[in-house]
């Protein structure tokens, strides 16, 4: 395995170039409070035939803080240093693995520029709150000003992840949140309650694009709600683990990766999109 190469100029995100075989590039993208180690257990399978771009997202690793973007931050800024990432590498068209939050942002993707998406893998999708989600967050919008940013996050992880078998996922959350700034979480948390904006258009705008949604039959807060958006969308499957939780790429890696992989190689092309 190559040794990563991270770069950050000119407010650049933050991100690790993998070296590995094939010509086609997969681009991960992580979730809220987390970074590219998220992703321990795809790296081996996953460098057998593709190369790799671990993209930390604003105000995560050592990407830019938030409040650096002077035109404010949004969905749509996060798609715009993302692609800037990609042509700063030469990358005109990949496959995108997104978990949890960097589900997210891929929907973003898919509904501003699916020209860029070769495919795409998203795994605890979140498509929108149910009522309990929503209450969650109200709640701790009361309150987030009163206590400690990682309490907040603890209880959430918690709530999101509650069962035994997710506790690994849930430590591995908590441990990587720690490296993260108050004002940074606290950003990513105002923006969270766009979601639903973020799906709105993807199935009308990406219907050309294949997408593979890999969910745990425990992600209770948002699995329903997932597969009832899925009924309609043609150019999609879903694929749902059992005994699993919201991270299903550490919780079930094996089957994460042989599904993940066996997509993606389904629509490879004979030659890279670099440019």
């Amino acid at each position: 395995m190559n040794t990563p190469r991270t770069t950050k100029e000119n407010l650049m995100l933050d991100y690790k170039l993998y070296k590995g075989r094939g010509s086609e590039y997969i681009v991960l993208l992580h979730g809220i409070g987390g970074n590219s180690n998220i992703f321990y257990k795809q790296l081996k399978p996953f460098l057998k035939k593709y190369h790799i771009v671990a993209i930390h997202m604003p105000g995560h690793g050592k990407s830019p803080d938030i409040d650096s973007y002077k035109d404010g931050f949004s969905f749509d800024v996060i798609v715009r240093e993302i692609l800037r990432t990609l042509d700063h590498l030469s990358i005109r068209k990949a496959h995108f693995v997104g978990i949890s939050l960097g589900s997210i942002i891929v929907h973003h993707l898919l509904q501003t520029r699916p020209d860029r998406v070769r495919s795409a893998v998203l795994g605890g999708a979140i498509t929108r709150f149910n009522l309990f989600a929503k209450s969650l967050i109200k709640l701790a919008g009361i309150i987030k000003d009163f206590i400690p940013f990682m309490w907040l996050y603890r209880i959430l992880a918690l709530v999101l992840m509650p069962k035994d078998n997710h506790k690994d996922s849930r430590r591995f959350f908590i441990q990587e949140a720690y490296k993260m700034k108050r004002k940074n979480f606290l950003a990513w948390y105002h923006l969270a309650g766009d979601v639903k904006a973020t799906y709105s258009k993807v199935q009308e705008k990406s219907e050309d694009v294949p997408k593979l949604y890999i969910s745990g039959a425990e992600d209770h807060m948002f699995v329903r709600e997932l597969t009832e958006d899925l009924r309609s969308d043609k150019s999609s499957e879903l694929v749902i683990l059992e005994q699993c939780g919201h991270v299903c790429n550490i919780e079930k890696a094996d089957d994460f990766n042989e599904l993940s992989l066996e997509f993606m190689d389904k629509h490879q092309v004979k030659k890279a999109y670099i440019s």
